[in-house]
């Protein structure tokens, strides 16, 4: 099935690891969604530009190595600035060195109030992701009719 969604995927930060962004880039892409990948090492700004050039939809963001409070800080922020107040944050993967059971609700907390739409814990399959935005995208659609 055809979509006319464009998303942008990619690890940010510092974080090397690619794995999970070619997973999700393959599952979206059997879906019929045009999948932008940036690859890994991608800073905030090229997020951001490559979801301007490409009128993208939504932004999903992997991160494997710990950090991604600090690579996500002010992210939402920016992509406002940009003119994209509209695009829809996805962030997944190992988040926090925080992470166990125990802390998932209060980091899941933390990045949706940095603007995140989801937050992922660890070992999420990305058929969660797709039906995920799927909705997503199909009750930004009611809001903009």
């Amino acid at each position: 099935m055809k979509h006319d969604s464009t998303i942008i995927v990619g690890t940010i930060g510092s974080d090397t690891h690619v794995v999970g962004t070619r997973m999700l880039q393959y599952a979206f892409e059997q879906e019929g969604f045009h999948v932008v990948c940036l690859g890994a090492f991608v800073s905030q700004e090229e997020f951001i530009g490559a979801a301007k050039e490409t009128n993208a939809d939504a932004i999903l963001i992997s991160s494997i190595y710990g950090q991604a409070e600090l690579d996500c800080e002010g992210f939402r922020d920016k992509c406002i600035e940009a003119g994209l107040k509209d695009v829809i944050l996805y962030l997944g993967g190992n988040v926090s060195t925080q992470y166990n059971a125990d802390t998932w609700q209060h980091t899941e907390k933390k990045f949706r109030e940095m603007g995140f739409h989801r937050v992922y814990p660890p070992g999420t399959l990305p058929k969660i992701a797709i039906e995920d935005l799927k909705r997503d995208l199909k009750a930004r659609q009611k809001l903009c009719s």
